[in-house]
């Protein structure tokens, strides 16, 4: 099976590897929401979840995917640890190399860190989103859940909404959603758009309501406040007066189909009442997360 032996990003996996994920994925959410006893395929695998930065699905589901397929687990945070004390990350790399992990799942700030660890260790490498670059697990999951509501995605519009220039989530949804032949296009403020990111392949809305009436989906994001993003922006208030989705906005487009990575920043990007509207696949993605997770997991370990 030609499955890579890391997970990096999306940006050059193989359109048969989506499907082999998704394939083993439908597999594992029925048992998830059939409450079926996991088969513990991964007894005697170790992975060590590296996270740089604050998370509660990505982390949460990975632990849980781990230890549903029986894998001895570690949770690793920068508090407490010897980096507070002056220990290098390369050093801090080095020792977790050493006691011979066999999977390693990093979340950073910095992109580009988990060519780091493969670099410096012999583990399997799953990158849990680094910086600005890509966050390759989401984009799985948000692809599988288009998949199970429409699918198919060729031709499907999809809109990608908000903060574009901050979001590692953005570019892994284009570069998969590209491959399978899906109309992707961008909105946000012009502060929010990168400079030439028509070369990925997408169009680019100004107008919210326009992008609410001509796409099938919005994947809304988050204004990223921990980045500095809303220095880019006159106020929130203006953002969500503009840009925020919301009832009247969805009436534009009652069938339309709502998608967060989250955290969601209730009535800034969206309002409460949209968010667990029947428009919204929200709550579906995370749990897809779980179920792309364990599928993932299952696969690497097959090579």
């Amino acid at each position: 099976m030609n499955f890579p032996h890391h997970l990096t990003g999306l940006r050059n996996l193989e359109i048969e590897n989506f499907k082999e994920i998704f394939k083993l994925a439908e597999v594992y959410k029925k048992k998830i929401l059939n409450k079926t006893p996991f088969e513990r395929k991964l007894k005697d695998k170790s992975v060590i979840n590296l996270f740089f930065e604050d998370s509660t699905r990505t982390r949460t589901s990975f632990e849980l995917a781990e230890k549903k397929l029986g894998m001895d687990v570690v949770n690793f945070s920068s508090s407490g640890s010897s980096l507070s004390k002056g220990e290098s990350f390369l050093d801090t790399l080095k020792n977790i190399g050493s006691m011979k992990f066999d999977y390693i799942v990093i979340r950073s700030q910095e992109s580009g860190t988990p060519a780091v660890c493969i670099k410096h260790t012999a583990s399997k490498v799953i990158n849990a989103g680094d910086g600005i670059n890509e966050h390759p697990t989401q984009g799985l999951l948000d692809l599988f859940t288009l998949i199970e509501e429409f699918g198919s995605l060729k031709n499907l519009k999809v809109c990608i909404v908000g903060n574009i220039s901050h979001s590692r989530v953005a570019l892994s949804d284009i570069f998969a959603l590209r491959k399978f032949n899906a109309n992707v296009s961008v909105c946000g403020p012009l502060s929010f758009i990168p400079a030439c990111i028509e070369g990925l392949g997408v169009d680019v809305y100004i107008n919210i309501d326009e992008a609410v009436k001509n796409n099938d989906v919005l994947i809304v994001l988050r204004v990223q406040t921990e980045r500095d993003a809303v220095s880019l922006l006159p106020s929130l208030n203006e953002y969500s007066k503009h840009y925020g989705i919301n009832s009247d906005r969805l009436n534009l487009n009652p069938g339309i189909k709502i998608m967060h990575p989250g955290p969601v920043n209730i009535n800034v990007e969206i309002d409460h009442k949209a968010a667990v509207s029947e428009n919204s696949l929200i709550f579906d993605q995370v749990t897809n997360g779980l179920a792309v997770k364990c599928a993932l997991f299952e696969l690497m370990n097959e090579l």
